[in-house]
């Protein structure tokens, strides 16, 4: 089960290569705040897309994916599933908004679409919550699972696994406060390509330890038979009405929470690390080209390898995949001389350091853009150098690295904490899309819809009706109550307070030029000299939506298709697949000409 010399060679290979990225754009990130937190704006669609998927890559993704196929198969991937129609919102309706704006920061828009006190309380406060403690527990839960991997692989002690730990996370910072968002995005490129190639080896030796695709299949189904549950774990979609997955919760991830609801990377219109990509991009095509690229790998390619390897464990480890360990099956396949050549355990093992590492990555370079650029910057020191800003910069990424080991220690469950971001941000979905394509939002519909989707979520959970977030009808309960209340206390506050001035609106729109009727009191007064071109359609941008969502779902399971040797369903899906994407680049190719 240890790891041998050649193995230790390859680790140390990695780690050095990240090292030597970090030194070489050591001094193109010291220049400024906007090289050092943008790479200049001046990134191609292909890396800002590719650093987006390896961000959401983290160690313990694969993990979370292995715990859904166990207990509710294949289906229980829609959990996230469910998100893609909000990433496609940020393709086509936001990617170019947020480039035009200009700002360094997503937080950083409140004082460009607001103005006055509120919008300065908005920027600050939420610069300080995201930055700090919402980013630390994020980074604590991926703290949490890269130790049950060092743990289970290594077969170390939790002190010496802690001090691996604690040893990486410090190299991972070390980089990134050398070499900025430049050398995250290249390290970030070459640690995908390099966890994306042994997910995708370990998949096919778990597959053939089994006997074969054909082989799994039949054993999948034969142990469904008897497990009493709803369907099989090969089901693509979600048996009607099961018992984990009731009408009413599977509606509500279907039709609510993918529009409604504040979660990190899946910010609806776009937000956090998602739009900083978006900014680092080189024009407003590079925006739209990166997040469209990261949407499709993320939904459509990354799963299968880790779908695959999760129900080979369901055969090779019944008892342990009917656990609540069931998780760590995951990292028992690659150590498992059985299933997985022994001389290829490093590189898994960097993998996993690349997934976790470019998470973390990304997480402290973004965390300290919002504690610099939008609170220590506008309110504490506002006349410095860049190169002052670019030091604070860098401390500040140590200490949330700090922070982070310390909210490590005080978590007690991973899906708890992401269970407790996902209902507090409940309702606060709808201003973030409008207050783009609405002039009568103001700062008091952000304030008020973060408010109260906190105060509710928690009132709903610990008071009152005491609902559950784990029993799934509870879970939809909680939501929907939640997503009401909070629009209707945002929509209530818009019309009982004051517009924003009409000097602050008409700059914002003549600088980001939405579509559609939410701006026309706002057009119609300005001078016939200083009318805005509007270059977008609402009715193109809808329609690209559409073929986005078709093109993504269809490339999914096309794809699981034909791995499970279903070709006439594979093709069709795959023809679908390919026929939405040359309808969505004649769209793109016109629109640029």
């Amino acid at each position: 089960m240890g790891l041998g010399v050649f193995d230790w060679l390859m680790i140390a290979a990695y780690f050095a290569a990240n090292l030597a990225i970090g030194v070489y754009y050591a001094r193109r990130a010291s220049g400024s705040l906007r090289e050092f937190f943008l790479s200049g704006r001046d990134a191609p669609w292909w890396l800002s897309g590719t650093s987006m998927v390896a961000t959401t890559f983290a160690a313990d993704t694969p993990l979370a994916v292995t715990g859904f196929v166990a207990k509710n198969g294949i289906a229980g991937n829609w959990l996230w599933w469910s998100f893609l129609m909000s990433g496609m919102l940020t393709v086509f309706f936001y990617a170019r908004l947020w480039r035009r704006a200009g700002v360094m920061t997503d937080v950083e828009f409140a004082q460009l679409r607001y103005s006055g006190k509120p919008a300065a309380f908005l920027r600050g406060f939420r610069a300080l919550y995201l930055g700090v403690p919402i980013n630390c527990i994020i980074l604590g839960w991926v703290n949490k699972a890269m130790m049950t991997v060092l743990v289970t692989s290594l077969g170390v002690s939790q002190g010496a696994a802690l001090a691996m730990l604690i040893g990486i996370l410090a190299f991972t910072a070390f980089y990134t406060t050398l070499a900025g968002l430049w050398g995250i995005l290249v390290t970030d490129a070459l640690q995908f390509a390099l966890k994306m190639t042994m997910v995708i080896v370990l998949a096919v030796f778990a597959v053939q330890a089994v006997g074969g695709i054909d082989e799994l299949k039949s054993k999948v189904v034969a142990m469904d038979s008897t497990s009493g549950l709803s369907g099989s774990r090969l089901d693509f979609l979600p048996p009607l009405d099961s018992a984990w997955m009731p009408m009413i919760t599977l509606m509500t991830y279907l039709c609510v929470i993918w529009w409604s609801t504040w979660y990190p990377g899946s910010e609806p219109g776009g937000g956090g690390y998602v739009a900083q990509r978006i900014f680092s991009a080189r024009n407003e095509r590079h925006g739209v080209l990166a997040t469209l690229w990261f949407n499709v790998a993320h939904y459509a390619l990354r799963p299968w390898p880790w779908i695959l390897t999760a129900l080979a464990a369901l055969v090779l480890y019944p008892e342990l995949m009917a656990g609540k360990d069931r998780e760590s099956a995951y990292i028992r396949m690659f150590m498992d001389e059985n299933v997985f050549p022994v001389h290829l355990r490093g590189l898994m093992i960097a993998g996993f350091a690349a997934a976790y590492m470019s998470t973390i990555a990304t997480h402290l370079n973004w965390g300290a853009s919002y504690v610099i650029n939008d609170f220590y910057r506008p309110f504490v020191k506002r006349e410095a150098s860049e190169r002052h800003y670019v030091i604070v910069s860098q401390a500040t990424t140590v200490l949330l690295m700090l922070a982070s080991i310390g909210v490590y220690f005080t978590l007690e469950s991973i899906a708890g904490a992401w269970k407790l971001l996902m209902v507090t941000g409940a309702g606060t979905g709808t201003v973030y899309l409008l207050r783009w394509y609405w002039w009568r939002i103001n700062a008091w519909s952000e304030v008020t819809a973060m408010a109260v989707a906190a105060a509710v979520s928690i009132w709903l959970q610990r008071g009152g009706p005491a609902w559950n977030s784990d029993e799934p009808r509870e879970f939809a309960y909680l939501m929907l109550t939640t997503v009401g209340v909070t629009t209707a206390a945002w929509l209530i506050a818009t019309f009982a307070t004051r517009p924003e001035p009409w000097e602050t609106l008409e700059k914002f729109y003549a600088l980001s030029r939405p579509a559609g009727p939410g701006w026309r009191p706002v057009a119609e007064r300005l001078p016939a000299g200083e009318a805005v071109v509007i270059t977008d359609s609402l009715r193109q941008q809808f329609i690209n939506w559409l073929l986005g969502c078709t093109l993504v779902y269809a490339a999914l399971f096309g794809l699981g298709y034909l791995l499970f040797k279903e070709w006439k369903e594979g093709i069709v899906l795959t023809v679908l697949a390919a026929a939405c994407a040359f309808g969505m680049s004649r769209s793109l190719s016109s629109r640029e000409a």
